[in-house]
């Protein structure tokens, strides 16, 4: 691993300083912080609520607010257990799981020897999912590469941790995947977030939403089973609870658009369980097919009650 410079070193102290405390002391700074970040109106606060709004029109304002201001404290959550998943033993994070739901799951497709896809989205604390699959089967990742390339051994370094192989997302990124999945290894994807490139424009809670289409494509080329699942952060720093279930739609379609609306179908099922936990601070409408407004630019929130 390549040394730590400028910034990543001076937040992985932070980090490491942060790692002396409890996972439930650590989540209430996390409650702590989005309630400043709530006064102080930071654009993720919009776009909270712009999601919110977009998402879910049926529910009263109230509701949707309530959705916004809890989608920051989870946000928050995730950013401050990160001193957690990255500095206590591997061990003691795991310990933090409490149950898995559908654990059987992951033993019988690993069983029919064909590699697993994993469709992990932007839900609950997908850190400790990677970890947690990591020590069942020899699992695979793409990521994308930050803004800040400094901040990208930090990010590798803690990620890794679990023993994962975690590859940007280039075509040697790609075809390592493909590598990997043909060899029956695991396969993990974070595929809720707007390609900058390729992607078709399927539903997503009713809204068109640019979708990557190589995931459907892995699924077709290779047929791996598909398994989905995230971990449900439990209530005052009490740990977490996987959730793990075949996928049964057909993300393989051959129409790369059918293939994208099975998939963001998969997803919007797992997020309606605890709505609350997934990112909706993240502008997953901002791209938009050509002549379509940016909702997050000309939305306006409706007056609060």
């Amino acid at each position: 691993m390549p040394p730590l410079r400028g910034r990543a070193r001076l937040i992985n102290g932070l980090l490491a300083l942060l790692s002396l405390l409890p996972l439930r002391v650590l989540h209430a700074l996390g409650g702590g912080a989005a309630r400043l970040a709530e006064l102080l109106k930071i654009r993720e606060r919009h776009t909270a609520r712009v999601n919110a709004d977009l998402c879910f029109p049926e529910w009263p304002v109230e509701d949707r607010r309530w959705l916004a201001r809890q989608a920051m404290k989870e946000n928050f959550r995730g950013l401050f257990e990160l001193a957690a998943f990255w500095h206590w033993p591997l061990e003691r994070v795991l310990g933090l799981v409490q149950s898995v739901e559908g654990e059987d799951v992951i033993d019988q497709v690993a069983a029919e020897g064909r590699g697993i896809l994993v469709i992990a989205p932007h839900h609950g604390a997908w850190e400790i999912l990677q970890m947690w699959l990591a020590r069942r089967v020899s699992l695979h990742a793409l990521y994308r590469p930050p803004r800040m390339s400094e901040l990208e051994p930090l990010l590798n370094r803690g990620r890794s941790r679990s023993s994962a192989t975690f590859w940007p997302a280039r075509p040697s990124g790609i075809r390592a995947l493909f590598k990997a999945l043909q060899a029956g290894e695991a396969v993990g994807i974070l595929p809720d977030q707007s390609p900058p490139g390729e992607g078709v424009y399927a539903p997503f809670f009713g809204q068109p939403a640019k979708t990557m289409t190589l995931f459907a494509k892995m699924a077709a080329r290779t047929g791996a089973p598909v398994v989905i699942g995230w971990a449900e952060r439990l209530p005052r720093g009490q740990g977490y609870r996987l959730h793990w279930r075949r996928v049964t739609e057909a993300v393989d379609h051959s129409d790369p658009t059918e293939a994208a609306a099975a998939m963001n179908r998969e997803i919007e099922r797992v997020v309606r369980e605890r709505p609350e936990q997934y990112q909706w601070t993240y502008r997953r409408f901002a791209r938009q097919a050509e002549g379509e407004p940016n909702p997050y630019k000309i939305s306006r929130a409706p007056v609060e009650r």
